[in-house]
């Protein structure tokens, strides 16, 4: 049934809640997991004072936390002998940079907690799964 399973991931508990639950789904199916978590890029602002600094501070560091959320989705999945890929993306829009992992990875099912934003933001924009669901043709699997 499903073969190629996306687990977007941003850290939080929820997010592995639905990352067990995608691992497990593709345990029972023998399918593959591809792990991406989508990080926003530098604003130009950012992005020139670290080029005057010669610095990659922020950006080191925000990939090496995007790096351990991804270790810990491979981990979660080679504990269940699930064959596992991790990824990071640089984007302002986390619905988009999923919707392009899904196809880039030709996944047939995007696991994914159930909120992507809160209060406000929610209220006026929607969630980031409920603009997944929007605009991808990939079925998606929300967890609680």
């Amino acid at each position: 049934m499903f073969k190629n399973i996306l687990l977007p991931v941003d850290g939080s508990e929820r997010a592995l809640k639905a990352v067990e639950t995608g691992i497990e789904l593709a345990a029972k199916l023998e399918a593959k997991v591809f792990a991406v978590h989508v990080m926003p890029p530098l604003s130009t602002v950012s992005f020139m004072s670290e080029l005057l600094q010669h610095s990659d501070c922020h950006r080191e560091v925000a990939k090496t936390r995007a790096q351990s959320y991804l270790d810990e989705v491979a981990k979660r999945a080679i504990a269940l002998n699930v064959p596992c890929e991790t990824e990071f993306v640089f984007d302002l829009r986390p619905d988009v940079a999923i919707v392009a992992a899904a196809a880039k990875h030709h996944c047939d099912l995007i696991v994914m907690r159930s909120r992507g934003s809160e209060g406000l933001e929610r209220v006026l924009l929607g969630s980031v799964p409920h603009k997944v669901m929007l605009c991808c043709n990939t079925p998606v699997l929300i967890c609680q």
